[in-house]
């Protein structure tokens, strides 16, 4: 039988010596599409890592599994949560997580951690913040590096996401990196986008970009036992930049709430306000829409990526891709000069 060796990392908290190579059996699409079915945690961590891999080999037994688990999917609710730094994101997703799953619901949780600049891996840190809802049985969370992509989202979310709805699944939450960043990528692939604010909305009203409040579903203003009054006043400045914004749905009126996270108050709103919206995208037929158009989208974005990959690999682009940003970062060639003579490389070869 095929296996492959796999070499326990220094720090690992195991026995074995880190020095030392444990074998692990490479599993067969069939045995990864049966595990992900049956809900086996370990068989749905390897499948999103093979999803995740930039290995050709990895890539073409990845599409296969999702080929065959394609008709599985769709089943959960897709909630894109994000937030300015420090407003808690960690602590109101455990919190929405446990509530969620003592009603009885299966809830995955795709933290997309900050890369880290120097190992390019994930600094994992919102697992280890969630600490109960890590040993939920009917939770799991899945940290991944954002690997620099905009909005904190690695370009596997989808995949990942179709993956825990193949695995049952009822909602996903996908947390990105923060407000600080593009986040219409987490729009583009779930069915509501909450955003979490603290309280004493002000300059912080002017720093948050536009473009987060246009994409809002649902705005929460978090922390808000610390400081009811600031978290009113956040409240109505939010409610009123609202009503200002052309809001993506003629038939969902985005709003502002307020909720603590460290009390678990208010949550229920949300979730009862994000049920109100499934009910009115579906009576309007937007909800079958929005899952068409982010399959359109996930298209496109994987088209890009292939192409690039597919380019950058060339071993005449490779090699000169090396030369060319060594002239770029000296100065003696500007980007756009560059650019064009990598494109004209694309052009000769389609003659």
């Amino acid at each position: 039988m095929k296996e492959t060796l796999r070499t326990i990392p220094a720090g690992s908290g195991g026995t074995v010596s880190p020095r030392k190579a444990v074998r692990r059996r490479v599993l067969s699409t069939d045995e990864i599409v049966k595990g992900v079915l049956a809900g086996d945690r370990t068989i749905l961590s390897r499948a999103i890592t093979l999803v995740e891999s930039r290995n050709p080999k990895h890539f073409e037994q990845a599409q296969a599994v999702l080929a065959e688990l394609m008709p599985n999917t769709g089943g959960s609710q897709r909630i894109g949560i994000t937030g300015v730094p420090g407003v808690g994101k960690s602590t109101f997703i455990e919190a929405f997580g446990k509530n969620l799953t003592k009603a009885g619901k299966k809830v995955a949780v795709l933290a997309v951690d900050p890369t880290s600049a120097r190992s390019g891996g994930s600094i994992l840190g919102d697992k280890t913040r969630m600490n109960e809802l890590s040993i939920d049985p009917n939770a799991y969370i899945r940290p991944s590096p954002s690997s620099g992509y905009l909005g904190g989202v690695n370009r596997m979310t989808r995949e990942t996401i179709l993956l825990c709805e193949a695995a049952g699944f009822d909602v996903v939450l996908v947390e990105t990196v923060g407000a600080g960043q593009s986040e219409t990528m987490v729009a583009q692939m779930t069915d509501f986008f909450l955003v979490l604010m603290l309280p004493g909305a002000g300059d912080e009203l002017q720093g948050i970009k536009k473009g987060v409040l246009e994409i809002a579903d649902l705005i929460a203003v978090n922390k808000a036992d610390a400081d009811p009054a600031k978290a009113r006043e956040a409240k109505r400045e939010y409610s009123s930049a609202l009503r200002i914004m052309q809001p993506t749905s003629k038939h969902w009126r985005p709003q502002s709430v307020m909720v603590s996270a460290l009390i678990n108050d208010g949550l229920d709103n949300i979730w009862d306000l994000i049920n109100q919206h499934r009910a009115v995208m579906e009576k309007e037929g937007e909800f079958a829409a929005k899952r068409a158009r982010q399959q359109h989208d996930w298209m496109w974005t994987m088209l890009r990526d292939r192409l690039l990959e597919t380019f950058t690999a060339r071993d005449d682009v490779a090699s000169r891709i090396q030369a060319l940003e060594a002239d770029v970062l000296s100065g003696t060639t500007n980007p756009t000069a560059a650019v064009e003579e990598l494109l004209g490389r694309i052009k000769t070869s389609a003659k």
